[in-house]
């Protein structure tokens, strides 16, 4: 009988995996560690237009790597952003419970600190206008920067003067030169769609006044891996935060994060609040002081704790196709609901096109009209799950369910159910 030689704790790391030049996009060490490999996908945001059904897409691999030094989870970059971002099929207006939630942000920011009409308030990655507007109703001059020129144009029609340009140190260099520095300087799900960290996080930097504070919201990493939300992961998402890992991130760039909100939206998301790291006047919270403490507690700042994603996820894919499979054995009609990218993500690695998903509806009119990347799932009107009657809806926006959910009550009415895939395969009569 053969003895293994290694600890506990060497047993239990990633899968090791060394590919020639991919290097941490923080700290610059070489990436070894697999935290979850979801084979290869296309572009997740990118649907597929009438005229392009008969042409190839282009998959990429869509694997995640943790960094063993700073405890990023990354992906490579594959695309130039340009391509991704220039023309971007996300509004992030279409969804109402989002919009409830920004216009929340929009009162607490103005109430907590004391924002007024000599303020000057600055989103990055602002996309419609969908959280400034709240702003500028409030008569706070107000400044959206955002790369993708389709969504920004909305954005103008809304009132909300937009800067078509990637932000980085350049970007916020040129704001500064302009007059413009941010008393709120604040983002959205950006930190994860940035490919370099450095410059980002260096032109926060630059364009804070010295007073300002930034606040950044992204799905949580712990909550990611807790919840097995993989599906979260895609070629637009570069990187995957922890509390722990952000603090090193924005301390690098003369900054320091003071404060930490946990938030349902995502699935499970932090906001965080950052200051110029001499701004005496923001003492560190305690409930910063508690997050890390509870980082470190579940072993986010190791690498063990990274070690059994991947096997979860694959267990995660064989109960929703063990569920498709007998659904369509018994001549169940199942649809979809939504076109995100995590749902894209979903399809694609789980091999599920219209041989398991008839069709799918989204608010969007962007995407209605269209097909999914890789699945080639149609995208009709919400009006089409009341034509078509399907007994299984699977909502793909699944951090969503309760509000599509509200407002698809009457496929009861035909004993419609709907089915949520994340963690697990649950149904909701």
């Amino acid at each position: 009988m053969t003895t293994s030689s290694l600890s506990p704790e060497a047993e239990r790391l990633p899968a090791r995996m060394i590919i020639p030049g991919f290097r941490c996009r923080f700290c610059d060490e070489p990436l070894e560690y697999s935290f979850v490999d979801l084979g290869m996908s296309p572009l997740c945001q990118n649907v597929v237009k009438s005229e392009d059904l008969n042409k190839s897409e282009t998959y990429y691999p869509l694997h995640a790597f943790v960094c063993e030094h700073c405890h990023l989870v990354q992906l490579d970059c594959y695309v130039d952003p340009e391509d991704i971002f220039t023309e971007y099929a996300y509004f992030s207006s279409y969804s109402d419970s989002w919009l409830a939630h920004v216009k929340r942000y929009a009162g607490y920011m103005i109430e907590r600190f004391g924002l007024s009409s000599g303020s000057q308030v600055v989103e990055v990655a602002s996309n419609d206008g969908y959280a400034l507007q709240y702003f500028v109703q409030a008569g706070i001059p107000s400044l959206g920067v955002e790369p993708a020129a389709n969504v920004a144009k909305v954005a103008e029609e809304k009132g909300v003067p937009t800067r078509v340009v990637f932000f980085g140190r350049d970007s916020a260099t040129k704001l500064k030169e302009d007059g413009y520095a941010a008393d709120l300087l604040f983002g959205k799900n950006v930190l994860a769609q940035v490919p370099d960290l450095n410059d980002f996080v260096g032109g926060m930097k630059i364009l804070l006044n010295p007073g300002g504070v930034i606040t950044i919201e992204f799905p949580h990493l712990m909550r990611l891996m807790a919840e097995n939300q993989f599906d979260t992961i895609y070629h637009e998402h570069f990187g995957y935060f922890s509390f722990v890992t952000a603090s090193k991130i924005f301390a690098a760039h003369g900054l320091r994060l003071f404060d930490v909100e946990e938030l349902p939206t995502h699935g499970g998301s932090i906001r965080i609040f950052g200051c110029h790291h001499d701004d005496a006047t923001k003492p560190q919270s305690e409930r910063a002081t508690e997050m890390l403490a509870r980082e470190e507690e579940a072993g986010l700042t190791g690498l063990a704790a990274y070690s059994d994603f991947a096997e979860r996820v694959r267990e995660t894919k064989r109960k929703l196709l063990e569920f498709l499979i007998e659904a369509k054995r018994q001549g169940k009609k199942v649809a979809g609901y939504g076109a995100p990218g995590k749902g894209n993500t979903l399809l694609n690695y789980c091999g599920i096109g219209t041989d398991f998903i008839d069709f799918t509806v989204d608010r969007n009119p962007y995407k209605q009209g269209t097909w999914l990347p890789g699945s080639r799932i149609p995208v009709y009107t919400p009006e089409k799950i009341f034509e078509e009657k399907p007994d299984y809806i699977v909502v793909l926006p699944w951090n969503l369910k309760d509000e599509i959910i509200e407002q698809m009550a009457d496929v009861r009415e035909w004993g419609g159910r709907f089915v949520v895939p994340i963690p697990e395969v649950t149904v909701i009569d």
